[in-house]
């Protein structure tokens, strides 16, 4: 085992060397099949190029949908004149008519929003809809996790209505008074096919990976243009699990529910390792390692499955065997 300050230092490392260690162990059983749905809305531009810009941003979300294993039909954006209020109150009576309790549900907002120091609207051809009668739709939405990204402006006076124990919320500001055009989705977007963006080499990127990406990339380029800031983002809920896009092998992988439960609880075992670390202070030292040990070690063996897992998806050799002397 790494020496203690090993661990502490590069955990990265450490855990390459706990995988060699780690006995193998069995597949877990496959989760019941779980459906990842989304709902993509661009609004009114109010100008030709933010038009175009919106319906471009939503197009490259669902894309990064389909890489992530939703299936087409289970992909809807709506834009232009689909973008009435009508045609979302029909999508949004769609996910709560077909939408699983173990579905993923992801809602994106782009675009422009107001907000009158009482109710936020979200600008769309004809009559806006209002913040009031989005979160009306989505609490009957049954699925058990929920994502919703307002990218608008305005959007941060809904976010304290719209979170829930099982539902993230994303707002490209930090209240309803940064009413400026939002630089937010942009940087989202980026996120989803972004390295950078994939924190920890898993090949994924979590809902909280793509917005500490976006947030890092909107507050630079205020930085860049030497000029004040006009928004701020904000998020509730546990964003660390939900993973929001594959990147690399993980990108052509097919939707596989026994790999989706493998990554789902990889990322939170990842969270376990972040808050032992956050408990040092308090900890006696041995106990520190001890239980840093034990986190990473459970690591260690769920990546091997999860390598393992996608190898047989991909049809090449699997993690066990390539641990094995090749025969000459």
């Amino acid at each position: 085992m790494a020496a203690a300050a090993e661990v502490e230092d590069s955990v990265s490392g450490t855990r390459a060397l706990l995988l060699t260690l780690a006995l193998a162990t069995s597949m877990v059983a496959p989760a019941a099949h779980a459906a990842l749905r989304v709902l993509v809305v661009s609004g009114l531009g109010g100008e030709p190029d933010y038009e175009k810009r919106f319906e471009q941003q939503a197009d490259a979300i669902a894309k990064a949908a389909a890489r992530s294993g939703a299936a087409k039909d289970n992909v809807v954006v709506l834009g232009g004149e689909r973008a009435k209020r009508a045609g979302i109150e029909r999508e949004f009576k769609s996910l709560i008519a077909n939408a699983a309790k173990e579905d993923q549900v992801v809602v994106v907002l782009i675009g422009h929003g107001t907000y009158d120091g009482e109710d936020y609207r979200f600008n769309v051809p004809g009559p806006d809809i209002t913040g009031g009668e989005i979160l009306a739709y989505l609490n009957r939405i049954p699925s058990g996790q929920q994502l919703v990204v307002n990218a608008t402006s305005a959007s941060g006076s809904v976010i304290d209505s719209w979170k829930r124990p099982n539902r993230i919320v994303i707002t490209a500001t930090k209240s309803g008074n940064e009413r400026n055009a939002t630089r937010f989705a942009q940087y989202w977007i980026e996120a989803l096919t972004s390295p950078e963006a994939d924190r920890d080499k898993n090949e994924t990127v979590t809902a909280a990976e793509a917005y500490d990406y976006a947030m890092r990339r909107v507050a630079d380029t205020f930085k860049a243009d030497a000029s004040l800031a006009t928004e701020h983002s904000r998020i509730e809920g546990n964003a660390g699990t939900f993973v929001v896009a594959r990147l690399g092998n993980s990108a052509v992988l097919p939707d596989d529910a026994a790999l989706n439960a493998m990554l789902t609880e990889q990322a939170g075992i990842e969270q376990q390792v972040e808050a032992v670390k956050a408990r040092k202070a308090s900890l006696e030292a041995k106990q520190y390692y001890d239980e840093l040990e034990q986190v990473l070690v459970t690591l260690a063996q769920l990546d091997r499955r999860i390598d393992e897992r996608k190898a047989v998806l991909l049809g090449t050799t699997t993690a066990r065997d390539s641990d094995e002397p090749k025969k000459r």
